[in-house]
């Protein structure tokens, strides 16, 4: 005789319980995202070697500009932190955390509107370090070695605007249907 599984209710019919268990197809979407965030660790390393072996090489500009980019790796890498656990936490199954040091503390009230929300934050995180990395590289506008427009700047600005004004509209949504609840 088989022992039950205890993530699965034991009356279950076979349609709902292969519905409910098709969450797991997830899995392989998660272990990727994982698999991508080993190549944003070996782009970090990468650059960070860049960075050291060449400093006295480069202006006060250019290590601002190679500092930028480490601080954006991270940002993306924290991004995929939160899509890989918050989405697994909400949508798969519970990691099992309760009481455990490292839990990180957003996850102990993660569902998929606070996970909305802070991906919404964490996407205007990164966009702003591209914008600031557009605004420095915009003192060699109109010199043939500018490798922006002011077209570009526009279009960074509009954009980066957009996702503050979707972030405010995905926060104001939620905070909504949390206040009804």
């Amino acid at each position: 005789m088989s022992t039950p599984d205890p993530l699965v209710p034991a009356k279950l019919k076979p349609l709902p319980l292969l519905i409910f268990s098709s969450r797991w197809l997830q899995l392989p979407l998660y272990v990727g995202l994982i698999v991508a965030q080993c190549v944003y660790v070996f782009l970090f390393l990468k650059e960070l070697l860049h960075l050291v072996t060449h400093a006295w090489e480069f202006s006060e500009q250019q290590i601002m500009l190679v500092v930028l980019g480490l601080i954006d790796v991270v940002m993306i890498s924290n991004l995929l932190v939160m899509v890989i656990v918050g989405g697994y936490e909400t949508f798969v199954s519970r990691l099992g955390l309760k009481g455990h040091p490292d839990q990180p503390e957003w996850l102990s009230h993660v569902n998929a509107g606070v996970l909305k929300v802070k991906l919404a934050m964490a996407i205007i995180g990164i966009s702003s370090i591209h914008l600031l990395r557009t605004f420095i590289e915009a003192g060699a506008l109109g010199q043939p070695n500018a490798r922006i427009t002011e077209a570009a700047i526009m279009w960074q600005t509009v954009i980066h605007m957009s996702f503050i004004v979707s972030a405010i509209g995905i926060a104001w949504v939620d905070r909504m249907t949390q206040a009804k609840h």
